[in-house]
């Protein structure tokens, strides 16, 4: 494919799939992956993270040919103020499968709800992956921060993400409102006055493919229970639907020896049942109360497979265990296609300072590493990274709460992770 706006690498090769429907690529030893660098700070941390990356890549004997394409502001300025998400860059990621981002910030008026959102959902991105897990020397608020260890399953492009709202004033909300109340018969449930209504879509389809990679990431990575997290005591039939049908793939597409579905009475709190030796086990938790289990239960909870609104939840209460969503890394997935990010968001003030922390975009590189199946380069990212941390040698928002901390610019502190790089392979 030719592109107009986007520099296209003088080498490298494309990841070819293999088998779409079975989330299967080839990977060449020298993959062009396209970047966008994002708003605010990731000007800052979207180099940083690719100097790391780069290093880590050549250290284990590969290589990656970076691709710039564009989204938010960068593509504004690039191909024109309307301009948010250009076609060309769609098709890149597309075309090569595989890319990392940093933070976009969506303006006010641009068309879209969220750039990160339209993303996801052009790409069928259904899938959003956040590994949470304690780096030594990050600041914690917790006691035992070491016992957190989990994977969280979001779905991508339901529930609230699918953005069916109508504002209060309109035409469209008093059409539905009357529909509501004289059609389907809840005519007593809304307040008399300005209103704004939602719809919350949660399908089978949706479901049962969120649930169905969840299982397959632990029977991969030798992970011994999914916790399928949801509100389905109250929302029955969206929620809780989305429990019963995660539980019958778990029943009925795999082996009894491999995956155990527990049964309802597990949900009870002192009740035992017996679990197949090696076998994953699937179970179903409250929402409500599994963000307390999160910090009372740490250990007992290995990968979590949710709709969208609870992963959002979760997700970020997850990584506030482990320091903050500073640190945090995230992965959207598709059928043979994936796109890193960092979790948090795009901090314009803190800009074009060199002080922001890349450690999230870095392990977000991390994760992308482990999809494309260099598990050496990406064990090496996390330990440069862990043993630079545990140094001293941090970012100004990690270096305040550490005693006697060194603090690093962005650039510095990707150096340093480097040194570390070269030292540890």
């Amino acid at each position: 494919m030719s592109y107009d706006e986007i520099e296209v690498p003088d080498s490298g090769q494309k990841i070819e799939v293999v088998d779409e429907e079975n989330d299967e690529i080839s990977v060449p030893e020298d993959p062009i992956i396209p970047i966008i660098h994002g708003d605010g700070i990731g000007k800052d941390v979207a180099p940083a993270a690719q100097k790391v990356l780069g290093k880590a890549a050549e250290a284990t004997g590969r290589n990656v040919s970076w691709m710039r394409v564009y989204a938010g502001q960068s593509a504004r300025d690039r191909y024109g103020e309307d301009v948010n998400l250009p076609d060309e860059t769609v098709e890149a990621i597309k075309e090569h499968r595989v890319a990392i981002k940093g933070p976009l910030t969506t303006p006010v008026g641009a068309g879209y709800r969220s750039l990160n959102v339209a993303l996801r959902q052009t790409l069928d991105l259904f899938a959003n992956v956040r590994p949470t897990y304690y780096l030594d020397g990050v600041p914690s608020p917790m006691k035992a921060p070491e016992e957190m260890d989990m994977v969280t399953f979001r779905e991508n492009t339901e529930d609230v993400y699918a953005g069916i709202e109508w504002e209060q004033g309109t035409e469209e909300v008093e059409q539905v409102k009357e529909f509501v109340e004289e059609e389907m018969g809840f005519d007593d449930v809304m307040h008399d006055g300005p209103i704004g209504i939602g719809i919350k879509p949660i399908t089978e389809k949706g479901s049962k493919r969120l649930v169905r990679r969840a299982i397959d990431y632990a029977l991969e990575h030798d992970r011994d229970k999914v916790t399928l997290v949801h509100k389905g005591n109250i929302m029955k039939f969206t929620e809780g639907q989305f429990g019963s049908w995660g539980m019958e793939v778990a029943d009925e597409e795999y082996p009894d020896d491999e995956v155990f579905a527990a049964p309802d009475s597990l949900w009870e709190e002192e009740d035992e049942v017996d679990i197949p030796e090696d076998a994953v086990m699937v179970e179903e938790r409250l929402a409500d109360a599994m963000l307390q289990w999160m910090q009372l239960r740490t250990d007992e909870f290995d990968v979590l497979a949710m709709p969208n609104l609870n992963g959002d939840y979760l997700s970020d209460a997850a990584g506030a265990q482990i320091g903050g969503l500073g640190i945090a890394p995230g992965g959207n997935f598709g059928k043979a296609r994936m796109l890193a990010e960092p979790v948090h968001g795009s901090a314009p003030k803190r800009a074009g300072q060199n002080m922001a922390n890349p450690t999230a975009m870095i392990l977000s590189g991390r994760l992308m590493f482990d999809y494309l199946g260099w598990g050496d380069a990406a064990d090496l990212v996390r330990d440069a990274v862990e043993e630079t941390i545990s140094s001293g040698k941090v970012t100004y928002d990690l270096e305040r709460q550490i005693e006697g901390g060194e603090k690093l610019g962005t650039t510095e502190y990707a150096e340093a992770i480097i040194e570390n790089i070269e030292k540890l392979s």
